[in-house]
């Protein structure tokens, strides 16, 4: 049987990785600063993330939501200390798309209304209604084109609102900073526009925080860049557990759960939960939201003085850097010549960094290296 050949693959075959090194079949090192689409939170194969899935498997790997599972609760609470939403409530499931469509459909059940908002740039996932909030044609299918779904000008608040007059809007989608968009970072003025007017005219405002999420940006959430912004509904994946599936939703107060209004066969289970549990308590250990803060605000002075770079957005270590040329011959150089992997984005000439966070400054300096290398020729 043959794979369906639908990814354009690196001609790399990894078969180890540590922290922010990956291995390949004849032994060689990489230098990972892409982290599987910012999956890798705290590094390949930590040992403490390891060893509390080690122990999770002796005991039990999963049962369903139909019994007590109080590892769920345990998560539940540490994210709720490193996050400061100790009020929201929490759905697990097993992946960013998943988490978006359960957001969506919780706005849906408590506006009764279908309609839903996101913007130009967006990436909310694959499945029906995330993929028909995704501004890519190509990967959404007729079945999943919807006429009540809007995809709006990133920024335009009056766009936002001449389509909420309509009334029939029950939430409004954006990523705390886009990330297969390029990188492109929602100011305050218009988050918090986007607040007001979903409050205004009874939708709910849900903040993407897959891939922005679990300390990348130098807050826990990206969107907690922005004082007194308080989302109906947060969505997170990725990085939630370092590589084993995992996804979820926070859900302020004001929902109410009944039984049956979601569910899910894989969520939540004991060894996603002893992931996810893991990853939160290295990030506290470790300081690894500080680290990304700090670490990023250094790369991005550092990257700003390179001529053929034109433009730098992000935050912490969230970045996407515009060259002046086209960025996949570079990028496929970087993994040829200098065992570096780094991400694309959907314009072509932008580069996306979302290293592990435990990267240390040395292998980010040998990026910027490399990278001045390449952009002489």
């Amino acid at each position: 049987m043959k794979l369906f050949d639908v990814y354009p693959l690196i001609p790399v075959t990894i078969t180890r990785a540590e922290a922010c090194t990956l291995w390949d079949e004849q032994g060689e090192k990489y230098l990972d600063l892409y982290g599987g689409h910012a999956v890798i939170s705290i590094g390949h194969t930590h040992p403490h993330y390891v060893q509390r899935i080690k122990e999770q498997l002796d005991q039990i790997a999963f049962y369903s939501n139909s019994v007590r599972i109080p590892i769920q609760h345990a998560f539940a609470a540490k994210l709720g200390e490193l996050s400061c939403l100790h009020d929201y409530q929490l759905f697990l499931c097993n992946s960013g798309a998943e988490a978006n469509e359960n957001a969506i459909k919780l706005a849906s059940f408590a506006t009764g209304k279908s309609g839903m908002i996101a913007f130009s740039g967006a990436f909310h996932g694959r499945t029906s209604a995330a993929v028909a909030l995704t501004d890519n044609p190509k990967i959404v299918a007729p079945c999943n084109a919807r006429t009540d779904f809007h995809i709006l000008p990133f920024g335009d608040l009056e766009a936002v609102e001449t389509v909420l007059e309509t009334q029939e809007i029950g939430g409004i989608i954006i990523e705390g900073i886009q990330g297969v968009g390029g990188i492109q970072v929602p100011s305050a003025e218009f988050l918090l526009g986007l607040e007001k007017l979903a409050k205004r005219y009874h939708a709910k405002l849900i903040l993407d925080e897959v891939q922005s999420g679990f300390g990348r940006t130098g807050r826990f959430f990206a969107h907690q860049w922005v004082d007194g912004l308080r989302p109906d509904i947060i969505s997170m994946a990725k990085g939630m557990g370092n590589g084993f599936p995992m996804g979820g939703i926070l859900i302020c107060p004001d929902f109410e759960a009944s039984y049956g209004l979601l569910g899910t066969t894989f969520g939540g289970n004991h060894l996603a939960c002893a992931a996810g549990l893991a990853v939160l308590e290295v990030l506290e250990a470790e300081k690894l939201q500080q680290k990304a803060a700090e670490l990023g605000d250094q790369l991005i002075e550092e990257l700003s003085k390179i001529p053929q770079i034109t433009q730098i957005r992000g935050k912490g270590l969230m970045i996407g850097l515009d060259l002046d040329r086209e960025a996949g011959p570079v990028r496929a150089e970087l993994v040829k010549k200098y065992h570096i992997f780094t991400g694309s984005a959907s314009k072509k000439e932008t580069i996306r960094l979302l290293p592990p966070l435990c990267v240390d400054w040395n292998q980010l300096n040998s990026f910027i290296s490399a990278l001045k290398e390449i952009l002489k020729t």
